[in-house]
Formats: structure tokens, C-alpha cells, sequence
């Protein structure tokens, strides 16, 4: 029987044997995972620029959105008096008015093009804060009654007021020359309606 001898020499691949074996699939896996991730945060950062972008170009439509609706809603109010109107003062300003009001509709096409504005989608809550409804009811009601000059003149002072300021302010934001031209002359043409509504107002109350 032979003796066992405990010096015996290791096999020369001994050390390899006795290594953890590591998985030869687990660089790909690493790999693939780091595919996964990369394309995950590019996917992530185009959702971000996308929505700062649209919230960017929200943002400059919504004053010409209001403007247009504004300029709409003002035409309704001013058709509208139209033959409700006694004081023949009134009457002038308000037939200057609207002739205004239908030239600016006519020539606000072009800035809202520059704009990306398409009148019929404009924002639903953009109309509903700049509908005529409230003002004609008030209107109305004036007319029932036999106030509806003095009324017209204090509500149609305001909505112009409001117009005005509402072009001065796209003009101090607008870079566009032909908008800020446009926004100008407009300005410039409704400031007298707006200042002989406020001077019949005050010296009828």
C-alpha cells in the first residue's frame, strides 16, 4: 500500500482553480446597463428642454392672445352701442371707435403671425377673461334704466385704458421694428378716444 506524501506537488493550475470564477457576461451586462442609463437621462433632459421651450413660447403668445381678444371683445361693445347711444358727443366717439377698432383687427394679422397666434385657438381662458359678456349686461341693464351714456362712457373709458396699457406693454417687450410700429400707432390712435371718454365721464358726473 502506498504511503501518501504531504509534499507532493500542486497541480500548476492550482490557484486558478480555487479563484471565484467571475461571470465572463457581467462586463456586458455593466455595458448594456450603462446604455440604458445614458439614454434615460438624454431622454429626461429633451422632456425638460421641450417643455422650457414651449413654456418660453407660452409665454410671449399669451399678450397677443389678450390683445386680440381685447380688440375683439371691444368691437362687440362698441357694434353694439350703436344706436343706444343719445348724446350726439358720445355717438361721434363711439362711430371712431369702432371704425378704430375694425382697422386694428385688420392689421394685428400680421404681428400675430409673427407671433404664432392663431386667432381661433386662442387659449379658452384668455377669452373667457377678456369676454364683452359682463360688460354688456352691465350695459344692458344701464339701458333699462336710462343711464346708458353715462354708463357706456365710464365702461368703454375702462376697456380702453385697459387697451392701452396692454399695448404699452408689448411694446416695451417686443425686438420686432414692424410690431412696435404696429403697437404705436395703434397706441397713438386710440389714446384721444380714450381721453374724451374720460373728460365726458368726469364732467357728467
Amino acid at each position: 500500500m502506498e504511503s501518501m506524501n504531504p509534499q507532493q506537488p500542486l497541480p500548476p493550475n492550482y490557484l486558478d482553480e480555487i479563484a471565484p470564477q467571475t461571470p465572463k457576461h457581467s462586463f456586458i451586462l455593466n455595458k448594456t446597463r450603462l446604455f440604458i442609463l445614458i439614454g434615460i437621462i438624454a431622454v429626461i433632459i429633451v422632456i425638460i428642454l421641450s417643455m422650457t421651450v414651449s413654456a418660453i413660447t407660452s409665454s410671449k403668445k399669451a399678450p397677443w392672445e389678450r390683445l386680440a381678444a381685447r380688440v375683439t371683445a371691444t368691437s362687440e361693445i362698441a357694434e353694439s352701442s350703436e344706436g343706444k347711444i343719445k348724446n350726439s358727443q358720445l355717438r361721434s366717439i363711439n362711430s371712431t371707435i369702432k371704425i378704430s377698432l375694425t382697422n386694428t383687427q385688420r392689421d394685428l394679422t400680421a404681428p400675430l403671425l409673427t407671433a404664432n397666434v392663431e386667432v381661433k385657438k386662442i387659449s379658452p381662458s384668455i377669452l373667457a377673461a377678456e369676454s364683452s359678456t359682463k360688460m354688456a349686461a352691465r350695459l344692458e341693464d344701464a339701458r333699462l334704466n336710462a343711464k346708458y351714456d353715462s354708463t357706456y362712457a365710464r365702461e368703454m373709458n375702462y376697456q380702453l385704458s385697459n387697451l392701452l396699457t396692454l399695448l404699452s406693454q408689448l411694446y416695451a417687450s417686443s425686438s420686432n421694428e414692424s410690431n412696435k410700429a404696429f403697437l404705436k400707432t395703434t397706441y397713438d390712435n386710440f389714446e384721444p378716444m380714450q381721453e374724451s371718454l374720460s373728460l365726458f365721464t368726469a364732467s357728467n358726473e
